[in-house]
């Protein structure tokens, strides 16, 4: 059973998610009880490969006890994704298409492992948006109708 613990809410707003990846996360201990416990972000954060490995880049994930993290500990850094070498030839690939990107989805509980699903996206245009946002506030509307019409 595959429980979300932190998701990108923007990433399907801000994007057309064509293609999606499982890959796993390298994290410190500390890392991995904050992101059972619910704390991080992965808002504003995307992947890039780089020397044969992909990089998560810009998500915070706190240490679980701040107190007990190492001095040197920064909640921003760089974490390394673990995945197979014909994947991340394919990541290499569409970061060097023009228009595409690869964002972060979310991350969640694979049995003991903790999993990331990362999409290959495209940016949505403002008029893109701007149908998302009236399409939700037409359902909402449909939906308060329907509710209020049978009572």
């Amino acid at each position: 059973m595959e429980v979300a613990l932190l998701t990108n809410k923007k990433a399907h707003f801000n994007y057309e998610i064509t293609d999606t990846f499982e890959a796993g996360l390298e994290l410190l201990g500390t890392e991995v009880k904050s992101v059972r416990a619910g704390l991080g972000s992965l808002l504003g954060a995307r992947i890039m490969p780089r020397g044969g490995e992909a990089y998560l880049v810009g998500a915070t994930i706190p240490a679980f006890q701040l107190a007990n993290a190492s001095k040197d500990f920064d909640p921003d850094r760089n974490r390394r994704l673990l995945l197979t070498k014909k994947e991340i030839a394919i990541l290499v690939e569409v970061e060097k298409e023009k228009g595409l990107t690869i964002v972060p989805i979310s991350v969640y509980n694979k049995g003991r492992k903790l999993k990331i699903q990362i999409g290959i996206a495209r940016g949505k245009k403002k008029f893109d948006k701007r149908q998302v946002l009236k399409k939700r506030e037409s359902d909402r509307d449909i939906r308060r109708e329907m509710k209020g019409g049978r009572g």
